[in-house]
């Protein structure tokens, strides 16, 4: 297996907190044993390691695991339970008008789409609160925090709304993100190619909050974004405009 690198937040005997970054795997495919995945790059360190939780393949951010069974049992009930606090950050298309509000579309898989998913009155309940912290001329910066955790949740949602994720090939209409979009009158070097600024799904899992498994005192991880994510940002705020900022600044 390919030898991947990402950043340990937080570890002890119990749970370990890492800084997922995008491209990696949480679980093992189902189809290539071969790819990077956090489970088996742990597991190999450490000899046992279970999952609570997982990050899709091209979202960053904060993922927990832990260590023992019992561990995974309590955080499992917490989950279960909705007392996780999950936030995440997405750059999306277009300019979202309200503040702040929630989602509560019913998701189901998608029958046309395999591995996708769907807004179905016949879904599974799913709640998604949203907050604008940024808003630019062609795109919005939102907080979201996970009531429910359906596959593609906030995808889904986001573009059901008409705001689908400023990169998002499966639920919006762009696979990656450049200069040229965005920048008027762009002029591209002879005999070079453009790169995207990202390439990648606009999302950002930024804050996980829960009660430790042993202590069950209250605590919280956070991942700062990743290169690519802070260059979208950089680039909306140069070249678009960007209205003030309804919470203040987000690094």
């Amino acid at each position: 297996m390919k030898k991947v690198h990402f950043d340990t937040i937080f570890e002890d005997d119990d749970i370990i907190v890492i800084d997922k970054p995008s491209g990696l795997l949480s679980l093992p495919d189902r189809y290539d044993r071969t790819l990077p995945n956090v489970r088996e790059i742990l597991l190999n360190k450490y000899g046992s390691i279970f999952v609570v939780h997982r990050l899709d393949r091209d979202t960053s951010g904060v993922m927990v695991l832990c260590k023992t069974a019992d561990a995974h049992r309590i955080l499992s009930e917490q989950f279960g339970q909705h007392t996780v606090e999950k936030l995440y950050h997405a750059i999306v298309s277009g300019v979202v008008d309200r503040d702040q509000f929630t989602i509560d579309i019913p998701l189901a898989s998608d029958s046309k789409r395999k591995g996708l998913m769907k807004p179905s009155a016949r879904g599974k309940e799913s709640h998604t609160e949203i907050v604008v912290l940024e808003r630019f001329r062609l795109a919005s910066l939102i907080q979201c925090t996970l009531i429910t955790g359906r596959t593609h949740q906030i995808r889904v949602h986001c573009s059901a709304i008409g705001h689908p994720l400023l990169v998002d090939p499966d639920y919006g209409t762009s696979a990656e993100f450049k200069l040229s979009a965005i920048k008027r009158r762009y002029k591209l070097a002879k005999n070079t190619i453009e790169r995207p600024i990202i390439d990648r799904v606009t999302l950002h899992a930024f804050r996980i909050s829960f009660r430790h498994p042993s202590t069950n005192q209250e605590i919280s991880f956070t991942a700062d974004y990743p290169r690519d994510f802070t260059a979208a940002l950089q680039i909306l705020k140069k070249y678009s405009a960007p209205y003030t900022s309804a919470i203040g600044d987000y690094f």
